[in-house]
């Protein structure tokens, strides 16, 4: 102390010390004042506290309804938390308002201090904002401390100026002037003047004092700075704390997946609104439950448990995914397609907490998913596989006979007479009948075997691990059972065959491509020998041989449709009784590259097999509708009253778009088309009735005509032939050519010619190839008759004699 500059030296009498000494407690009650003041601010703070925290109780509440109004159905609630808090919190009075309706408790002054405060919520199932205004009154303290604070500065001030007075006296100026300033700064810092402060610069007791007294005023604003920006913080944390609450609620209750979360012991802590709905149960049913209870996850496919997730993601401390066809066992036994996945929750420190459980339900995802997969792999009409999965089990086996040499076998079916069904009957019955083949297969094949539908009315059959031999009976005892097989549709029964082309599959024929073509030719070869029939294939086989002819014709005939190498023909078609030749069929001929007349029977059954007719038919059509219209006044063609035929196959009568086309090219070569008649076989108008039957009633209306081509070589010729309206009736030629020596087809001749007299039909014989033929039909009573005896067949042009 002796060594200190500012060292406090007491120069007053010990009397006048005593005296500064009781001036010292007057300053300490100036300190009283200033902390009244302080005082007052808590109050205040601490009055805002406690009306936040009765809004967060009174906020709880309003939560649990969450359908408005909250106050018609939890005012007891409400009122009873308010009456609990009102007495401890100093509030005497309450008002709560809601969409009209006001909740009051205690009586409101006029004088009263007034907090507020106003809750949000969004009802469930509604992005509607909803409030409650709360309003909470106090005393006002303001006004009560300021009285006390008056009456307190009143009576130090009276003291201060009786102890002025009497220090003046004792101490006359010496201390009277220093303290009045004290005094002032003093009253400066209770006014608020925070930055006011004692004399600390004199050299006595009062600037001691003064110093004292500063440093305490400054230890004072510092920690109530502190505490001020403390209070904000919490103030701000609290505010933005309940902002993310509210978003994170909003987001959990609007996302389409069910969110759970569980604690450290696996024990669900929160269940989202769907979460609730997928599994059947709310949050308060499974809350502090293990998630594996309440979960039953088990493989779709399998139906065995899935194997704890949960805890391997615990264990790792990574994100895990449930495998692919995990589903979902609800308390009614429902099963629920889902994906899900596992996130781990960790505090700051990395210590886990707990997890998130994300689980989406993929029930209808996964229901189209397998729906696309099995239409890409099934033909919907039989259910049946389809052409592409068919060759995708054939690759397959091919690639196992290429590495372990096995011995499988393959079908290729194609049913007889369908189209009679769908002719007669309509599409609906021939689509019916395709829909009971599966049913027919089923009983004679293995349950391994693979039956495919191929297109139309084609199958396709493999046997595994099947010789050729035990295969071959297998393919009779199938096309029996077709065969034995009555299709009933309306008042109608239909006897159904199928013809079957059978191929080993071995290390030899292992090339899908060969195996596929192979099995083709070998079905055809087996419905050219009659249908109803199953054909081996065999590589030295004949039928199978004139097959493939056929299949090198196909390139042929499409070169020369590109190259325009056809020619037409005419053979005359010569009445009985006035040796008319006005009526005359076209016939076709193809040529070679080397310019070599090719006969139509070289190609014909080729272009028949492989759809090339309707082409064919087509450039017949214009090249005779091209001549019939030439401006020529010198051909002796162009008369009216010549009649060109023209034959039409089955494809061209199936066309849709061939009537569109004669009339397009009617129309083109400005011609009438009762120069022309068209020729349909009598099994091509029988096994397209229907569609037969139309055509020729549209072009009948432009003055066409039709002939129905070897009629009689049908057993239902006469049967059909009501439904027809045809203008000649060709007789077939099988009858005709015997005519002279068979009693039986002079029998078969006469009643044809008797049908046509009846219904008014002209009648044409072909193949009169003798004068003995030509003489018979005259006696029957035949119109016209046709055949090399009468004029062999050359080209129109006469450039292909």
């Amino acid at each position: 102390m002796q060594g200190d500059d500012h060292k406090f030296e007491v120069k007053l009498p010990a009397r006048i010390t005593g005296l500064v000494f009781w001036g010292l407690v007057f300053v300490g009650l100036l300190l009283a004042v200033i902390f009244l003041q302080q005082a007052e601010s808590k109050l205040v703070t601490e009055n805002f506290k406690n009306t936040l925290l009765v809004s967060y109780e009174i906020e709880e509440i309003v939560e649990e309804y969450s359908q408005p109004p909250v106050l018609d159905k939890a005012s007891g609630r409400i009122r009873a938390k308010l009456l609990e808090h009102m007495e401890s919190f100093n509030f005497h009075a309450v008002r709560v308002y809601e969409d009209g309706r006001v909740l009051s408790i205690g009586e409101v002054n006029e004088n009263d201090a007034l907090y507020e405060y106003t809750l949000n919520y969004f009802p469930e199932s509604s992005s509607n904002r909803h409030q409650v205004r709360l309003e909470l009154y106090s005393t006002n303290i303001k006004k009560a401390i300021a009285d006390i604070r008056k009456k307190f500065l009143l009576s130090i001030g009276f003291g201060v100026f009786v102890f002025g007075l009497f220090l003046q006296r004792v101490l006359q100026k010496m201390l009277s002037a220093p303290f009045q300033k004290m005094v002032g700064t003093a009253e400066q810092f209770s006014q608020g003047n925070e930055d006011a402060r004692f004399d600390d610069q004199r050299q006595d007791e009062f600037g001691y004092l003064g110093k004292f007294i500063n440093n305490a005023i400054d230890s004072i604003l510092s920690n109530k700075n502190e505490l001020l920006r403390a209070l904000e913080r919490a103030a701000a944390s609290e505010i933005a704390l309940g902002i993310e609450k509210e978003r994170a609620e909003v987001t959990l209750h609007s996302i389409t997946d069910s969110v759970i979360t569980v604690d450290i012991n696996e024990c669900i802590v929160y269940l989202n609104p769907v979460g609730e709905k997928l599994l059947g149960k709310s949050i308060k049913d499974v809350s502090g439950q293990k998630f594996t209870k309440v979960f039953n996850i088990v493989d779709e496919n399998t139906g065995d448990s899935i194997d704890d997730l949960l805890h391997e993601c615990f264990l790792t401390g990574n994100i895990v995914h449930m495998p692919e066809h995990s589903s979902l066992i609800t308390k009614d036994d429902s099963v629920i397609s889902i994906e899900a996945s596992i996130a781990p929750m960790k505090v700051e420190a990395g210590d886990l907490m707990g997890a998130v459980i994300v689980i989406q339900d993929v029930s209808h995802t996964r229901r189209l998913t397998k729906q696309l997969s099995y239409q890409a792999s099934h033909d919907l009409l039989t259910g049946l596989y389809n052409r592409r999965k068919f060759e995708e089990y054939l690759e397959e086996i091919l690639i196992n006979v290429r590495e372990e040499d096995r011995h499988h076998t393959l079908f290729y079916l194609d049913l007889d007479n369908f189209k009679i069904v769908n002719d007669t009957c309509g599409h609906v019955a021939g689509d019916e009948l395709l829909k009971q083949l599966p049913a027919l297969f089923n009983d004679v094949l293995r349950s391994g075997d693979i039956i495919a539908r191929l297109g139309g009315d084609e199958f396709g059959i493999i046997l595994e691990n099947c010789e050729i031999q035990q295969a071959a009976n297998i393919a009779d005892k199938v096309r029996q059972k077709i065969k034995d097989y009555r299709f009933v549709w309306d008042d109608k029964i239909f006897e159904i065959g199928v013809s079957i082309g059978v191929i080993a599959i071995n290390a030899d024929n292992a090339e899908m491509s060969q195996v596929l073509s192979s099995a083709d030719v070998a079905c055809y070869a087996a419905k050219d020998s009659g249908r109803n029939r199953v054909h081996v294939f065999e590589q030295s086989d004949e039928a199978v041989n004139e097959r493939y002819g056929q299949m090198h014709w196909t390139a042929r005939i499409t070169k020369a449709l590109e190259d325009n190498r056809f020619a037409l023909y005419q053979q005359p078609i010569v009445g009985v009784s006035n040796k008319d030749r006005n009526h005359l069929e076209v016939l076709l001929r193809m040529i070679d590259e080397d310019g070599n007349i090719i006969p139509p029977g070289a190609f014909m059954p080729a272009a028949e097999r492989y759809g090339l007719m309707p082409e064919i038919d087509r450039w017949v059509i214009y090249e005779v509708f091209k001549y019939i219209g030439r401006n020529d006044p010198a051909d002796p063609i162009k008369g009216t009253d010549r009649i060109f035929a023209i034959n039409l196959s089955g494809d061209s009568i199936n066309d849709p778009k061939l009537l569109d086309y004669i009339l397009e090219q009617k129309t083109n070569f400005d011609i009438s088309l009762t120069n022309v008649c068209f020729e349909i076989t009598e099994t091509v108008a029988i096994s397209n009735l229907s569609k037969a039957t139309l055509f020729i009633n549209e072009l009948k209306n432009y003055g066409c005509q039709f002939s129905l081509d070897d009629f009689g070589s049908g057993l239902s010729s006469f049967a059909y032939l009501k439904n027809l309206p045809v203008n000649y009736l060709k007789i077939d030629g099988s009858f005709v050519k015997d005519v002279s020596k068979d009693k039986i087809d002079r029998t078969m001749v006469e009643s044809i010619q008797q049908i046509g007299e009846v219904m008014n039909l002209r009648t044409i014989a072909e193949h009169v190839e003798d004068q003995s033929t030509l003489s018979v039909l005259e006696e029957i009573g035949v119109d016209y008759v046709q055949g090399y005896h009468l004029g062999r067949p050359e080209a129109i042009d006469g450039k292909h004699g």
